[in-house]
């Protein structure tokens, strides 16, 4: 039996995902932010993106294998790096500097009874100088930092397969796709800030030491319709940050707003017992306003947490209702809950 499938994943920097003083280079235009990648991929889209400069760089991961029964009798891979240019705009001009690329990881792949795995790391930098401070001397660098993704993929011999996001660098965000063009994965956190500070190849992959990255599941196109209304609607949202282990709502408080998840992961309890993480782009709260009770989950975030808090009277009941409906789907079958 012969099983094929791929994982790709894309980088892209995210509005507002910029802080201190290099945001005003964004702000006025010299640098700019990308448009979030589309829910589904076409396959000429990733080509027309990467050479409208609509993403920073891609992994591509493709990959077969031949099944006897359980043994693994032939198998192959191909793919690897996408990288293109950083175009910088000084008033009516354009310069473009092409980007740089590291070699691309790859290694032997891991052969188990009905599997087959491989792990490929690619990345690279832009070579637009980046004057920044390091922790270690010279205290001071002034390329960019390295990016870089490291997914693995697993083939099955019952014609599955699995894709996962295994390390990624700490910025900008990442999203996997399926062999089907579907977002699959997201990284957790876009954390420019700790990236900013990388002081030197050595680590990155490069250097041996990769970054392991908490990723969720990508949200529902209900979820990524409420976003654009919660965010760019007629009531401005209240934007709250809070820190590992904070609580963004409690289980038993009053509660008549909803939450959208802008970057970190959450982890979601109920009276106790913990039913799943949610990342960005999840929208939640729509429970309590729905049935005029508590919340009914506690929010834990695992990691640093951005969130946008927007009164839920702007959506309409009946999509809090189809809201919802699918979160309960997602508990009753979460192993945890049954």
């Amino acid at each position: 039996m012969r099983v094929e499938s791929s994982a790709t994943s894309l980088s892209w920097i995210p509005s507002e995902a910029v802080s201190g003083p290099m945001k005003a280079g964004f702000a006025t235009g010299l640098a700019h932010y990308d448009p979030p990648p589309p829910a589904h991929l076409e396959p000429e889209d990733v080509a027309t993106m990467l050479a409208a400069d609509q993403f920073r760089f891609g992994n591509v991961l493709n990959a077969w294998a031949e099944f006897d029964g359980d043994t693994v009798v032939a198998h192959g891979r191909s793919g690897g790096l996408l990288i293109g240019a950083t175009t910088v705009r000084v008033g009516p001009l354009d310069a473009t500097f092409q980007a740089v690329g590291m070699p691309e990881l790859t290694y032997a792949p891991e052969i188990g009874d009905g599997l087959i795995s491989w792990i490929q790391t690619v990345g690279g930098r832009t070579s637009v100088p980046l004057p920044r401070t390091i922790n270690k001397p010279p205290y001071v660098r002034l390329h960019a930092p390295l990016v870089w993704t490291t997914l693995r993929l697993t083939l099955y011999a019952d014609g599955t397969a699995r894709r996962e996001l295994v390390g990624a660098s700490p910025f900008p965000r990442h999203w996997v796709y399926d062999a089907e063009g579907n977002l699959a994965l997201k990284a957790g956190v876009a954390d420019w800030k700790h990236w900013l500070g990388q002081p030197s190849w050595s680590a990155t992959p490069w250097g041996a030491e990769d970054s392991p990255v908490v990723s969720a599941a990508a949200e529902t196109a209900l979820e990524r319709e409420l976003s654009t209304l919660l965010m760019h609607g007629a009531h401005r949202p209240k934007i709250e940050s809070i820190k590992t282990g904070a609580v963004l709502a409690r289980q038993g408080d009053p509660g008549d707003s909803l939450f959208l998840v802008l970057d970190g992961i959450l982890e979601v309890t109920v009276d106790g017992v913990k039913l799943g993480d949610i990342g960005p782009g999840a929208v939640v709260g729509e429970r309590a306003v729905l049935e005029s009770s508590p919340r009914t989950a506690t929010l834990t975030a695992l990691t640093p947490v951005r969130a946008a808090e927007a009164p839920a009277g702007i959506v309409d009941r009946s999509v809090l209702a189809e809201l919802a409906g699918g979160h309960r789907r997602e508990v009753a079958d979460h192993p945890i809950a049954q």
